[in-house]
């Protein structure tokens, strides 16, 4: 998803007005967007105010599209990763043991469940998408081409970087948190027996019936660790990449599909180390239902990270981090394909 950060940089040793002229006219790509700050010379270059908003929604339109594409490629895999978590918990509660291995829990949901389980609650995910990745990935390109702008730069600090990333997390995953939640439930409620299960038929039933069932503030449980965990990948992926890309261009002299897959690569191993103790207790939170007592098996986020501790054992809390999607889901589907996208924007 990080093809809207790519931009075909031409290295000459033109600057100012006359550089961004021949980036928008040898590649198409608009130089506002790529965070280059052109000056009104009086010529009639100002630009439209048309050009301005499509370069505006550009970041959140990409961000989006590009979130929705790789969740429709790598759902499966999310879909196990839940399962992973909480067959661990079930484990730790209940000191049974149960194989975590990711082919032999698709096998059994395949099996038990159908192949169509893998993909059970793709519409909440692409709603997700379409709320959360377009918000945070969005909201950091636009921050990051606002302070390019507003210092005159072509490249900012690891410092800003990084500030971008979280303030886009946080703002993003608030939006996205409802259709995170339905989605774990979602992709969870084939663990539970079949009388207990919420047997959800879509992302629209689950949100009306939670709402009803529950009340409105329950599509926010799990709310800090989701926020904790948005902020974390944004720090562990977004930042990153962008820093690691910018050495790489510097070593290599230029921008090519091996910088950008370096980059991402390397972004999404950083983003799953950080993002995956937070996502570890997002799931169990949002999952989780209320006993016949009317309690629930977690009173927040600290109680749930002393009793994973306790039971499981410290390295649970990354127990799905040789096969985890979040690196995937982040960084690596559509990396290449959207800066033709750009280009075609004249």
């Amino acid at each position: 998803k990080f093809f809207f950060f790519s931009s075909r940089r031409r290295h000459t040793r033109c600057s100012g007005v006359s550089w961004a002229r021949r980036c928008v006219q040898e590649t198409g790509i608009n130089a506002e967007y790529m965070g280059i700050m052109t000056q009104n010379t009086g010529s009639g270059s100002q630009r439209s105010a048309k050009d301005r908003f499509l370069d505006t929604i550009q970041p959140f339109v990409i961000g989006g599209l590009s979130g929705m594409t790789a969740t429709a490629v790598i759902q499966p895999i999310d879909t196990v990763k839940v399962r992973i978590q909480l067959i661990s918990e079930e484990m730790g509660a209940s000191g049974k043991k149960q194989s975590l291995n990711p082919i032999t829990i698709a096998k059994h949901i395949i099996s038990s469940e159908g192949p169509t389980a893998l993909y059970k609650g793709l519409d909440s995910a692409l709603m997700r998408q379409a709320t959360y990745a377009t918000a945070r990935l969005g909201i950091y390109k636009t921050m990051v081409n606002k302070i390019k702008a507003k210092q005159n730069k072509t490249e900012i600090t690891l410092f800003e970087k990084v500030y971008a990333s979280l303030i886009a997390g946080f703002i993003g995953s608030l939006i996205g948190n409802p259709s995170d939640l339905i989605l774990v439930r979602m992709q969870a409620d084939g663990l539970s027996p079949p009388d207990q299960r919420r047997n959800y038929k879509n992302f629209f039933n689950a949100f009306a019936r939670i709402i009803r069932e529950e009340g409105v503030t329950t599509l926010w449980r799990g709310s800090t660790p989701t926020v904790l965990r948005a902020m974390s990948v944004n720090l562990g992926t977004l930042a990153p990449y962008d820093e690691a890309k910018d050495i790489l261009v510097k070593i290599r002299g230029k921008e090519d599909n091996f910088v950008r897959l370096a980059s991402s690569a390397f972004a999404g191993v950083v983003g799953s180390v950080v993002c995956l103790p937070f996502d570890n207790i997002k799931t169990k939170l949002q999952r989780m239902k209320a006993g016949p007592d009317g309690t629930y098996p977690y009173k927040g986020v600290v109680d749930c990270v002393t009793k994973t501790f306790k039971r499981e054992g410290i390295l649970k809390f990354w127990v799905c981090l040789l096969y985890t999607s979040d690196a995937a889901d982040d960084l690596l589907c559509v990396d290449l394909g959207g800066r033709r996208i750009i280009k075609k924007k004249k």
